[in-house]
């Protein structure tokens, strides 16, 4: 197992258009050979989009250039979170998420559960309007979506 760490900054109103955040569904038979260029075109689009999915373990999906960085070792990826999370912390909108003693206890959960092979996720406003967005997603496999392949083998 291996862990890949992804994150956003931008419009919360952009990240609020669930549609955009959500792969889109295999169109029912009888398909059509339009249906397909449609879901393929579809699809593409997800991948590519900067946008967090909906669920954690579809960052997989996404195109490997949206991986920020790669760890073999949870404590790792949980060290790359506390200093994205000490980075943003003075924008926060509420000082008591930007509490250095919570943002330790952010860390020290995200260590243990990436090490039970379980994808962590984290949103915090910054401003009135912007949003972050940063996840640790297991690999090879993942917890939640076994069947998903790593984003570096394709």
């Amino acid at each position: 197992m291996h862990i890949h760490a992804y994150s956003w900054l931008g419009e919360k109103e952009l990240f609020d258009r669930e549609a955009l955040r959500r792969p889109p569904d295999r169109p029912h038979p009888p398909v059509t050979a339009e249906d397909e260029e449609h879901y393929r075109t579809l699809l593409e689009t997800f991948r590519h989009s900067e946008l967090p999915p909906l669920e954690t373990s579809l960052w997989l999906l996404k195109t490997p250039t949206l991986i920020r960085a790669t760890f073999e070792e949870p404590k790792d990826a949980a060290a790359w979170l506390g200093r994205e999370l000490t980075d943003h912390a003075p924008g926060f909108l509420s000082h008591q998420e930007a509490d250095t003693a919570r943002l330790a206890r952010l860390v020290t959960t995200s260590t243990a559960r990436l090490t039970h092979g379980t994808d962590v996720s984290f949103g915090f406003y910054l401003g009135r309007t912007s949003f972050l967005s940063l996840a640790l997603v297991t690999c090879t496999p993942n917890h939640w979506a076994p069947a998903l392949r790593c984003p570096l083998t394709w």
